[in-house]
């Protein structure tokens, strides 16, 4: 994907607007990374595809539309996936002390940039 080094400026100026945060990915929404900045990026991708499969079924299940985002908290920090336009999410893995509203501000404000991106990229190949 041409999109790729966007894609990871945009992961990088979130990670410099929220230094709490510890390590970020997009990934397509069967857990293929398109770019990162986070140690263990494979595996972290597979994992969110699982989840955005769990939260996906949920949403629909209960009636409360399309996914929009999951947030996870452990005992050290925060996870949390955010739609990224048609076919791409965006995972954040943040400290526990994180102010989890502007989490939620600058990371959907990046998942949507990355979701213009990489569905501009996809619509730019050419079908073969």
């Amino acid at each position: 994907m041409t999109a790729e080094a966007d894609v990871l400026g945009e992961i990088r100026r979130l990670r410099a607007r929220v230094p709490q945060l510890t390590g970020a990915l997009a990934a397509s929404s069967d857990g293929l990374v398109l770019a990162a900045d986070t140690a263990e990026a494979e595996g972290v991708a597979a994992l969110t595809a699982a989840a955005l499969g769990v939260g996906l079924r949920l949403t629909e299940a209960t009636g409360q539309g399309g996914f929009k985002e999951l947030l996870v908290r452990g005992e050290r920090g925060y996870v949390a996936t955010y739609a990224a336009g048609a076919s791409a999410v965006l995972t954040v893995l943040a400290e526990p002390r994180i102010n989890v509203g502007r989490l939620h501000l600058e990371a959907r404000r990046t998942g949507a940039r990355i979701g213009e991106l990489v569905d501009g990229a996809l619509e730019r190949t050419p079908e073969g």
